[in-house]
């Protein structure tokens, strides 16, 4: 039994008449008389009752009609979506990030990326550096969002970079430090830093250390998110070395001076197994990031 015996019952059960079924089907109609009854032999029971009357469909019929439906349903959904699929129209992508990145370049990539793509489903996991590209070796994730890791961790990753980004020192409305225009690492080295925990963002504690050096950074507190952290720096307890993309996404809830007399700035990219498959939709998603992440 094929499909297109399932079709052309269909098409004679759904009219009761194999002459215009025949002529909707372009074939003819002996040709269509001869396939109805061999899928009735295969299955060895009469689908239509056939008379000089006309033609009308047996109980056997009825339910087979039915049935046949679902079949051909089912099919064309599956070929409509597998078609899709091949497109990079359809699917689900498994996409990661290093906070705070999802806090600008991700809304706005993911929201253009929606209006192009509605059929995609973006699954969004917020992981540590390390962690991300081993799951982009061991194929859990397609893509993943985060500062250029260090040589030894890019083993079997590419990574492509989006933007480059200066860092600015975060503070507290009425902080000494809001006095000045400009704040040096020599001056930021003497305040209570607050940063985001080493596990998720091992990578920016490697950039503090090289904006610093030869000073060492006074780390005081380790937020586990970015609203704590938010929270650490809004009550005055601690400043913080921030983005240009974490300034432009939390805005005047705070103060914010540019870091200067250091060139070290946060470049952001893509990263991606070297090794693995990306599918047309992953495609789609990276082409979108590279046209919305900020210059």
């Amino acid at each position: 039994m094929e499909l297109r015996h399932l079709r052309y019952f269909v098409a004679v059960a759904e009219g009761l008449n194999f002459t215009k079924a025949a002529a909707r089907l372009r074939l003819a109609q002996p040709a269509l008389s001869r396939q109805v009854a061999d899928l009735e032999d295969e299955l060895g029971v009469d689908l239509l009752s056939r008379s000089s009357h006309g033609v009308r469909l047996t109980e056997e019929g009825k339910l087979f009609l039915a049935e046949a439906r679902l079949v051909l349903t089912h099919v064309d959904e599956a070929v409509t979506k597998v078609r899709a699929l091949a497109r990079g129209e359809f699917g689900e992508l498994q996409v990661g990030y290093v906070p705070p990145l999802d806090l600008h370049i991700l809304p706005r990539a993911l929201a253009a990326f929606q209006k192009t793509t509605p059929g995609v489903k973006v699954v969004l996991h917020d992981r540590g550096s390390d962690e991300l590209c081993q799951d982009l070796r061991d194929g859990k994730l397609h893509l993943a969002l985060m500062m250029q890791p260090s040589e030894e961790a890019t083993a079997g990753i590419t990574f492509e970079e989006v933007g480059r980004y200066p860092f600015f020192v975060a503070m507290a409305s009425g902080h000494p430090l809001s006095k000045l225009k400009a704040v040096p690492p020599a001056k930021l080295a003497k305040q209570p830093l607050v940063v985001l925990d080493r596990k998720k963002n091992s990578e920016f504690h490697r950039i503090l250390k090289r904006v610093f050096a030869p000073l060492r950074p006074n780390i005081s507190t380790e937020a586990d998110s970015v609203n704590s952290l938010i929270t650490e720096i809004g009550v005055g307890r601690c400043v913080a070395v921030v983005s240009q993309l974490f300034k432009e996404a939390i805005g005047n809830r705070l103060v914010y001076r540019r870091l200067t007399e250091t060139e070290t700035v946060m470049c952001v990219g893509i990263a991606r197994a070297q090794n693995g498959d990306l599918p047309p939709s992953g495609e789609k998603l990276l082409a979108t990031i590279r046209a919305t992440a900020p210059g």
